[in-house]
């Protein structure tokens, strides 16, 4: 496939063995690459070791490159396979083991995917635009949405490496089967199969259209004033009939208003715990710092991040990740970054 001669005249340097042409070659492609691999694995932190594994390939083999693709799809073949390789050989994290420091209310049901971990808007950001191709379905904020990363986690890997490819990215079924090595017919089987079972868990975009700004806004101003109270009922009257509570990565999950009261009322406001909420946005969706303080522990500390899913001038999602690890990346601080009384 034939290049710019811009690109052409890095890629004979990068062939010859010059690092820095290798980096400027690459480089543009690092975030969504990162994105791809997130998508993948459900977490920031094994997408970025994906990608330091994608270049290292990608440099070890640059030199074979025939230039039959362009430099963006030979990258993406790479990161896939690396991805799926991952997968099938288990290398993740270690499961959270978990043992709960409190009597939990029952759950509604117990959640596989439990290493799932947010995407910081930020780094979306600094993605360059890049038309997906004629054959993409999903818009970039439907497919880095909190409930398509979570919903293809549950998919087998090589059928969630064909939907990315094809419903996200946008690849024809004959470039995706060449970058898992398979047919046509095995691409458009597995597609087939990973939308049936995805069906039931995606928006229908005529029926749900996305809320409004100003109504997005005003949900998120009136959750804030009611969490930073430690009002629960103010919260619960936000949610829909069917919002979910879920954390990773405990496997606990929640649905609707009566069991979500009952795990708030329970769990995260006891001992009249007192939190701050510092907005941020995550997976294209308002999210929030959190920091907590008691009458006993005065100096509000790091509590994790919190995403909300928003339709329709209703909370349809809490997903509340109580792991600090990640909140670096989003710019906070252990400690909460100014003054603030418990007794307020």
């Amino acid at each position: 496939m034939s290049q710019s001669p811009r690109t052409d005249d890095k890629l004979r340097r990068a062939q010859s063995g010059d690092g820095d042409a290798f980096r400027e070659l690459t480089e543009a492609f690092r975030t969504e690459l990162q994105v791809h691999c997130y998508r993948m694995l459900g977490s920031l932190q094994d997408a970025e070791d994906m990608v330091q594994e994608t270049l290292l390939a990608a440099w070890r083999g640059v030199s074979g490159f025939e230039g039959r693709s362009s430099i963006r799809t030979w990258l993406y073949q790479i990161a896939t396979n690396r991805c799926l390789n991952a997968l099938r050989a288990g290398a993740r994290r270690p499961r959270f083991a978990y043992q709960p420091e409190f009597d939990m209310p029952p759950p509604t049901r117990y959640g596989e995917v439990t290493w799932l971990e947010p995407y910081p808007d930020l780094l979306l950001d600094l993605m360059p635009d890049q038309a997906p191709g004629p054959d993409a379905r999903l818009e970039l904020k439907e497919s880095i949405s909190l409930a398509f990363i979570t919903a293809t986690q549950t998919l087998p890997p090589r059928q969630r490496a064909v939907l990315v490819l094809r419903d996200v990215l946008g690849y024809r079924a004959a470039e995706v089967a060449a970058m898992l090595e398979t047919t046509e017919d095995s691409v458009n089987g597995a597609l087939k199969r990973a939308r049936a079972a995805l069906g039931d868990q995606r928006p229908n975009r005529d029926q749900a259209q996305p809320p409004e700004t100003g109504t997005e806004r005003e949900v998120v101003e009136r959750f804030v004033t009611a969490f930073e109270a430690g009002d629960v009922p103010a919260v619960v009257d936000l949610l829909s009939d069917d919002a979910w509570l879920t954390m990773p990565p405990l496997p606990l999950e929640y649905s609707g208003r009566a069991e979500i009261l009952e795990f708030l009322t329970t769990i995260p406001f006891r001992e009249q715990r007192r939190y701050r909420l510092i907005p941020t946005r995550a997976n294209r969706q308002p999210a929030f710092a959190c920091y907590v303080a008691t009458a006993l522990s005065p100096i509000p500390r790091a509590h994790g991040m919190l995403v909300l899913g928003v339709e329709n001038g209703q909370i349809t999602a809490m997903t509340r990740f109580i792991d600090n690890s990640l909140m670096p990346i989003f710019g906070f601080p252990r400690i909460y970054p100014g003054s603030w009384s418990v007794d307020r």
